[in-house]
């Protein structure tokens, strides 16, 4: 974490995204308080697979045959 008056931070404007790089977080002070906060993007995820999305689901008691099978003959 880095703080910048606003002096500071017109001057920085041009490498402003080398400064959040590098300090992860900037805070912007006005008369020495804080009055914004400047964060990274925080880029896409990637999306999981089929095999880690079956690892993060939880297995029914119960197999998905015979819970469809039970709701078709309540009907």
């Amino acid at each position: 974490m880095q703080t910048l008056n606003i002096r500071e931070m017109r001057n920085a404007l041009g490498h402003l995204d080398t400064l959040v790089n590098e300090a992860g977080e900037l805070i912007i002070t006005r008369h020495g308080k804080a009055i914004a906060r400047v964060l990274p993007v925080q880029g896409k995820g990637s999306r999981p697979t089929h095999e880690e999305l079956r690892h993060l689901t939880k297995s029914l008691p119960v197999s998905s045959k015979k819970i469809i099978r039970d709701m078709r003959d309540e009907r």
